[in-house]
């Protein structure tokens, strides 16, 4: 009886989400992006948002009455998105000598 506890443990303890990450080749692709033109890194700097612009509290009369998340959160390549972002602005700090105040 021990062993058939044992291995229900075991069972249970398996991780049972053994799908594949669907989005991996773009995560891939977005991680491995190199920037090579300043037209191109000015260009993802401004088309990617700094911060998220989704976040919001709902008033009504003055008195919070909800709250809605930053949803950019649960964008599955949203870590990617920033990181291809940041190197963008490197990019046009270091490599291109700009002034980034603008876009930052």
């Amino acid at each position: 009886m021990t062993s058939l506890l044992s291995g229900t443990a075991t069972w249970l303890s398996t991780p049972q989400s053994s799908r594949p990450d669907v989005l991996k080749p773009l995560r891939r692709f977005l991680d491995g992006f190199t920037i090579a033109k300043p037209k191109t890194a000015r260009r993802l700097a401004k088309l990617i948002p700094a911060q998220c612009p989704f976040e919001r509290d709902i008033k009504f009369f003055g008195h919070k009455v909800g709250h809605i998340p930053p949803l950019c959160k649960l964008n599955p390549l949203y870590e990617e998105l920033v990181g291809l972002r940041f190197r963008a602005l490197c990019y046009l700090a270091d490599e291109c000598g700009e002034d980034i105040s603008g876009l930052i």
